[in-house]
Parts: structure tokens; C-alpha cells; sequence
């Protein structure tokens, strides 16, 4: 198994991170942006100007700049060099105004209860420590009616498409995003991190063993990745993530 010792993890990405969003367009062959973009488009009837939006372990801020089309957001992650980078990206697109970041663990989230209209979290759960206390971090810190969208890598079902994604991740992954970033560490930890990680069904289960409810999970590009959406209890949003 892969080791989720934080420090591990965020040295990791500390030591990647200049090359990070070339690696990830790149491998992902820019589809990433386009599923960032959906995870956007389907939160914006949950999205207000009264409560900010979490875009957690935001990494260089993609997920957030979308999410800001709609919302103020707040972005978090406990990789230093990550949130530099992020800042940089939100400051060149004179965004000041409607991100800000905040340093801080998942596992332990420096917010106060109830306060964000929506949490979101793009392929950062499956490199925590421990995805039931993320997933109660996620839900203590939302607002009652507030969504949650967790954005993961997973198998495709179709079996062409499933052989050459596990052909695709051992091979051009490891290989091309080793010799790229100049960390064969890394580029052999994330296809081995989302081999290991939960399965659609049973990451859906878990969050809502978690506290939530109104559970819809939405396949990608084949199911290369799923969107679990999830709400919190309480006063009802616009609408349901299932709509």
C-alpha cells in the first residue's frame, strides 16, 4: 500500500509543483479542465454571495477559478508551494477579490462550523490520510442545505476503455510524468494512489455514512472519473444535486 503520512504527502507535492499543471494537462490531455469545469456548472444553482464556497486541497487553484465564476471561494491546502502558485494564477486574472487561500490541513479544517454553501474537493481525497475524517471535516464546515462534490479518478466500466486506462496510468504516467517533473516518486505514487482508492459505490456509501444525503454519483468521460454529489441535512438549497 501507499503511504498517506501527511508529511510524505505534502513533500511530494511540494517537490512537484512547479510542474504540476503542465503534468496534469498533459496527461489528462486537458480533459481535466473540461471536468472541473462540469463540477462548476453543476454546483452553481447551490452557488450564492452569501456563504463563500471551500474548494479544498485546491492545489494551483483550477477547480477555484471555476468555482469563482459563481461564488466567493476559499481555497485550501496544506502544500505551501501549491497555494503559491494558485495565488499567482488568481492574482494574473485579477481575482483578488473573490478567492483567498488559507493554509491548512484536511484532516483538521481551520473553519468554523457551517459556514460554506458548498465544499469541494478534486482528486485530493484519495491522498488523505483518512477519507472519513475529510469527509466530517467537509460536512462539519458546510451549511445545512450545502453541497459537497468530490471529484475522483476511478475505473472505467466499458472493458477497451478499462484496459487501456490501466495500460495508459502504468506506463505513459509513470514514465512520461517522472521524466517531466524529475520525480519518479510521484509519478509512481498517484496511479498506485487511485488503484488503491475506494470504488465508486463504495466512496458514494461512504459519504453517506458521513451525514449525507440526496447522493448522486455522475461518471466522466467513460467513468475515468465520477463526481459524487452529496448535501448536508438541514434548510433545503435552491435545489437538489440530483436535479
Amino acid at each position: 500500500m501507499v503511504s498517506k503520512e501527511p508529511r510524505k504527502i505534502r513533500s511530494m507535492f511540494g517537490a512537484i509543483a512547479h510542474r504540476y499543471d503542465l503534468l496534469n494537462h498533459a496527461l489528462s490531455m486537458g480533459i481535466d479542465l473540461y471536468w472541473r469545469w462540469r463540477v462548476a456548472r453543476r454546483l452553481r444553482p447551490f452557488l450564492n454571495q452569501h456563504a463563500p464556497a471551500l474548494d479544498l486541497c485546491t492545489g494551483t487553484a483550477d477547480l477555484a477559478l471555476q468555482l469563482s465564476r459563481y461564488s466567493r471561494v476559499v481555497g485550501c491546502d496544506f502544500t505551501h508551494a501549491m497555494l503559491v502558485l494558485g495565488r499567482q494564477k488568481v492574482r494574473g486574472k485579477s481575482l483578488d477579490s473573490r478567492i483567498r487561500f488559507v493554509e491548512g490541513d484536511a484532516l483538521s479544517l481551520p473553519f468554523a462550523d457551517g459556514i460554506f454553501s458548498a465544499v469541494t474537493i478534486a482528486f485530493g481525497l484519495r491522498n488523505l490520510a483518512s477519507y472519513r475524517q475529510g469527509l466530517q471535516e467537509m460536512h462539519r464546515v458546510l451549511r445545512p442545505g450545502g453541497v459537497l462534490a468530490v471529484l475522483e479518478f476511478s475505473q472505467p466500466r466499458i472493458p477497451v476503455l478499462k484496459q487501456a486506462y490501466v495500460l495508459y496510468c502504468k506506463h505513459v504516467v509513470t514514465r512520461l510524468g517522472a521524466w517531466i517533473s524529475g520525480d519518479a516518486v510521484a509519478y509512481s505514487y498517484l496511479p498506485a494512489s487511485v488503484n488503491e482508492f475506494l470504488t465508486a459505490q463504495a466512496l458514494s456509501r461512504l459519504i453517506g455514512e458521513c451525514g449525507f444525503g440526496a447522493l448522486k454519483s455522475v461518471p466522466l468521460t467513460g467513468g475515468i472519473a465520477v463526481l459524487q454529489l452529496g448535501r448536508k441535512e438541514g434548510k433545503p438549497a435552491q435545489a437538489s444535486p440530483q436535479c
